[in-house]
């Protein structure tokens, strides 16, 4: 497998600045990652800096918990489209989740996915093991394109990666048919290998580059 064309190249940094955003598209075009994941306000940079590559361009949207209004969360969308967008990673709205309002989930879901080809952020480390399956279920409903655990950012997103290959493996049953994304602590070849047999399409990294090393240096060993 080309371990390259699973990475998101992520850089989510608040304090990132502009010098900090070309480098992660410079070396997303020098590795042939499949993505570079940012934040809203550098969109428009990443689509014009991955000019003439397949590299998508990745928006974060409503971190961590998803608590933004709809409102809010349908300008933001519409806004990072315009501004040249190729996939959001949305977070779904993990409290309304919690609650078991699901119908609001996923009629919130429904609008934004129509909007551009969506990967839903569940916030697995929030959720029991049968709300991953019912929000695996209902991000499926709404026309996502793929179900992913979490942001790198999240607050309960310290746990043991066997523990994310867990949910990973309830996502893939769950959602049949859905790309499945992994991000959170993912930071060697290791851990994106053990990502990938659990069930994972596509990982979500800053360690990209880190990783791609790491395998170049034990082919030469």
């Amino acid at each position: 497998m080309k371990i390259a064309k699973f990475i998101d190249h992520t850089n989510i940094n608040l304090k990132a600045m502009t010098k900090d955003i070309k480098k992660t598209c410079q070396e997303a075009k020098r590795y042939g990652f499949r993505g570079v994941c940012v934040n809203p306000k550098w969109v428009k940079l990443v689509k014009k800096e991955l000019r003439g590559t397949d590299i998508k361009v990745v928006c974060l949207i409503d971190p961590p918990i998803g608590g933004s209004s709809h409102q809010k969360r349908m300008e933001q969308c519409l806004k990072v489209k315009q501004d040249g967008a190729d996939n959001l990673d949305v977070v779904m709205k993990i409290n309304v989740a919690k609650q078991g309002k699901w119908d609001e989930v996923l009629e919130d879901l429904k609008e934004i996915c129509e909007i551009v080809p969506s990967k839903v952020i569940i916030g697995s480390g929030y959720l029991t093991d049968e709300e991953i399956k019912k929000a695996s279920e209902v991000v499926k409903k709404a026309g996502a394109i793929c179900v992913k655990t979490s942001t790198e950012k999240g607050p309960l997103e310290h746990r043991e990666l066997k523990e994310k290959a867990i949910h990973l493996k309830i996502m893939k049953k769950a959602a049949p048919g859905l790309l499945i994304k992994a991000a959170g602590k993912i930071k060697t070849l290791k851990d994106l290998k053990m990502m990938v047999k659990a069930g994972a399409d596509i990982i979500g990294t800053s360690s990209g580059v880190e990783i791609i090393k790491e395998l170049k240096n034990k082919k030469r060993s």
